[in-house]
């Protein structure tokens, strides 16, 4: 299979920048809004750990965040978020409060503990990095930032996942508008290609080969995998004129991209939450961008599952190719 064109810095007035650590298999990703970006979210997964996703409600008054941040080292990960906080207010970017600068930044985790190191987890300082860092640069996919450490195929425990990663694309249509996608795929389920059923990475048999995710949960021989160890984190962007509350329509279409790709996704285990930022310029129609969103997601899915290096004993899509 060949990797989506693109990536999410396409998108005019965004610029992502990434901190990895490949002994700890953790980091972090963050996604720097220019000039400011109206941002909806939506979670589905049952077990998410998140940062200031409450003030993106609609009813609420803040109306752009200045970044996103996508980290690894679960809930502790959180932190790396307040690193970029401070790179943007030494660049007096953020919410003008009379007194100086509130950068707005909100913030998703993936759970990667139970690979590498469970103590070294992203910090203030790694997210400053990240934040330092970003540029209009192609996105690096696979094990890179929130992606490091992330795995797949876990339905029957971590012996037998793959490797998950970070991927990104982007399409752009003659009229301006370019909508792009970024995620760090870290499920408890398994990746399929959307265009062929394929599946590209789940959990593997005890001769090392791929079964389906439903005959395991119907088998039942293996213990489910614990609450809150996956989730699958992204964010989706346009150039559309969109405010607050189309924003959040458009993060709640987007999760269908995930749905082509992930199976089964949305779990119990899972925290699957998805960002979405517009940074204006081009009109175009919720439908149209919440479509093209689905689309580009799916995209960067196949994308961080076909970029992914085997890492911490645990096999990638790549390796299985080379048996093959």
């Amino acid at each position: 299979m060949k990797l989506a064109e693109g990536s999410i810095v396409d998108v005019p007035g965004v610029k992502v920048g990434q901190v990895s650590d490949e002994k700890a298999l953790t980091g972090c990703t963050v996604i720097v809004l220019e000039k400011g970006a109206a941002c909806g979210v939506d979670v589905r997964g049952s077990a998410p750990g998140t940062r200031e996703t409450d003030l993106l409600n609609p009813i609420n008054s803040v109306q752009e965040v200045n970044a996103v941040v996508l980290t690894g080292g679960s809930a502790y990960g959180l932190d790396a978020a307040s690193g970029v906080m401070r790179y943007l207010e030494e660049q007096g970017q953020g919410y003008n409060v009379g007194v100086g600068v509130v950068p707005i930044v909100p913030a998703a985790v993936i759970f990667d503990l139970s690979i590498g190191s469970s103590k070294i987890r992203p910090d203030q300082q790694m997210g400053y990095e990240a934040a330092r860092s970003a540029s209009k640069q192609q996105v690096q996919q696979g094990n890179v930032g929130a992606g490091t450490g992330a795995t797949v195929g876990k339905l029957a425990g971590m012996k037998r996942a793959m490797k998950g990663g970070l991927g990104s694309a982007s399409r752009r249509l003659p009229n301006g508008l370019v909508v792009g996608a970024i995620v760090a795929v870290n499920a408890v389920g398994e990746v399929r290609s959307p265009l062929t059923g394929e599946i590209l990475a789940g959990a593997r048999d005890d001769a090392g080969n791929i079964r389906d995710s439903m005959s395991w949960m119907i088998d039942a021989s293996t213990p489910p995998a614990p609450s809150g160890t996956n989730t699958t984190i992204a964010v989706v962007a346009s150039n559309a004129n969109l405010n607050k509350v189309q924003a959040n329509k458009i993060a709640q279409m987007a999760h269908n991209g995930l749905a082509k790709t992930i199976h089964p996704v949305h779990t119990m285990s899972d925290g699957d939450t998805v960002f979405a930022v517009a940074t204006g310029g081009v009109d175009a129609s919720v439908n149209l961008v919440g479509a093209l969103c689905v689309e580009v997601l799916a995209e960067a899915v196949v994308n961080a599952i076909l970029s992914a290096k085997g890492a911490g004993g645990v096999p990638a899509y790549q390796d299985l190719q080379v048996k093959r």
